[in-house]
């Protein structure tokens, strides 16, 4: 098999040789290539692959297309909506994806978006490094609030817990109940939870039903002074209506990790230039654990696929 990496796991040349020497012993061939976005370059990388390894960056139908003998798209990411799907499937092509590997660093920034809204960190920092005090930036405490989370899988169940171990009420939102769903949440509807919660948290995955679920319309039905974090994905916001609602003050604040397209952002993002909003690069997912763990599943995935018992199926 010739597998080919397309961009960086994030881990240390160290460990990503470690994960490979196996399949390299076995007589495969692997050759890892730093990220580039260039179709063009990407084809010409990938062109002669059985495998192709990839993980946020995106991967088009063109590509796929050029890649003849492509078998298999190893995927180290949780999403994969940055995958031309109707093109692996018009090429029979597998897919997997590495499921699981950043719960943890997920729910732990999304907490940390919360607890740094609501005791003012970032106009604090600020005030104290211009020599001056906290005057009139008298924060809240998170003990006491109801959290809506919208989107039960993995991450936002892990956030829920987090949240209920600081005293929060936890209010829950998702599509399908099965009735095996943790008691530490109360599942409600969305115009209940949007009404009720003082900060939303978004961890529902981008699909056509999820698409700008955050709106005009839909904000106008949270509580006039809440915060909504979102570390899902960035079309699930409308951001235009989500600035407006920050700028004029309707909502209190918001923490977002993640925009329309991937870092570096456009500086005239709407944002990334409104009031009461702690923006970061995309980094929920990134921690040293993750990273590493991203590595172990992605290689155990193509392992997996390669005696014919395919894992973290998404094709």
């Amino acid at each position: 098999m010739n597998i080919v990496l397309l961009e960086s796991l994030g881990i240390p040349d160290s460990l990503l040789n470690e994960c490979a020497k196996p399949l390299i012993d076995s007589g495969h061939s692997f050759t890892a290539f730093e990220k580039n976005a260039d179709t063009k370059v990407q084809i010409e990388q990938a062109q002669n692959a059985d495998v192709i390894m990839i993980a946020n960056m995106p991967l088009n139908g063109e590509v796929i297309d050029a890649c003849k003998n492509l078998k298999f798209i190893d995927v180290a990411f949780t999403g994969v909506d940055h995958v031309d799907m109707a093109a692996a499937r018009k090429n029979n092509i597998s897919i997997s994806n590495a499921a699981g590997y950043s719960t943890e660093a997920v729910a732990e920034l999304s907490l940390c978006l919360m607890l740094s809204l609501l005791r003012n960190v970032m106009q604090t920092d600020a005030r104290c490094r211009e020599g001056k005090t906290k005057d009139g930036l008298v924060g809240c405490e998170l003990r006491g609030k109801t959290i809506g989370i919208i989107g039960a899988g993995a991450i936002g169940t892990r956030t829920a817990e987090l949240c209920k171990a600081f005293g929060c009420r936890v209010l829950g939102y998702k599509r399908t109940i099965s009735g095996n769903e943790p008691d530490f949440m109360e599942f409600v509807s969305l115009d209940e939870l949007l009404s009720s919660s003082d900060i939303v948290s978004l961890h529902c995955p981008l699909n056509e039903d999820s698409r700008h679920l955050i709106n005009r319309e839909t904000i106008a039905k949270m509580k006039q002074g809440a915060y909504i974090i979102n570390a899902a994905r960035g079309p699930v916001v409308d951001s235009e209506a989500l600035a407006e609602a920050l700028n004029s003050g309707y909502l209190a604040g918001a923490g977002i990790d993640v925009f329309e397209n991937e870092p570096p952002i456009d500086t005239s993002h709407p944002l990334l230039n409104c009031k009461n909003t702690i923006v970061t690069p995309h980094i929920a997912f990134a921690s040293a654990e993750s990273m590493k763990l991203r590595a172990q599943i992605v290689f155990e995935n193509l392992m997996k696929w390669m005696e014919g018992d395919q894992i973290n199926k998404i094709l």
